[in-house]
């Protein structure tokens, strides 16, 4: 069989499937004939049970390797913005934290402790009475006042996600 039979033969079978495979006609007439090029220079024996199906193969393979191509060259959106931080941000961010915790050295030392132990601990308000050895209602006092008093005097304030019980 030479080049020319091989192409009317098979053509209309390779096309249809890389039309199925891609969506798109002129990807699909690029792989046809690349299939057919491909399969004609082969120098190696055919490992498929037809020619038919050697054929398909080839345009399948073709086509994995266009969209992982395609994959790899995306295009990158110019008006994406960067999630990082700036440089603003970050000196921002530190001068927050080194006042934050100055305040937070000016508390006493018990209001400290309930509220370390409330925001990062994550205690309950009576796990807390107990660690400190008051009562469940200065617990709850030294929490409020020691947020009060870091809320007072920042913007930024001692946030811990738990809610007051």
């Amino acid at each position: 069989m030479n080049f020319e039979e091989l192409y009317r033969a098979h053509q209309s079978d390779v096309r249809r499937f890389a039309l199925y495979l891609t969506g798109n006609a002129a990807e699909a007439d690029d792989i046809t004939a690349e299939t057919f090029v491909r399969a004609w220079a082969a120098d190696a024996p055919l490992k498929a049970t037809s020619l038919k199906a050697y054929l398909l193969t080839i345009a399948r393979n073709l086509h994995r390797r266009a969209r992982g191509r395609a994959a790899r060259q995306a295009e990158i959106d110019p008006e994406m913005a960067d999630s990082r931080p700036g440089p603003e941000q970050i000196v921002a961010a530190k001068r927050a934290l080194q006042s934050t915790m100055a305040r937070m050295q000016a508390l006493p030392e018990t209001d400290r402790a309930a509220l370390l132990l409330r925001a990062f601990g994550g205690l309950r308000y009576d796990e807390i009475a107990r660690s400190l050895g008051i009562s469940l209602a200065s617990a709850k006092v030294k929490v409020h006042r020691a947020r009060n008093f870091l809320s007072a005097h920042s913007s930024a304030t001692l946030g811990d996600g738990v809610h007051d019980d």
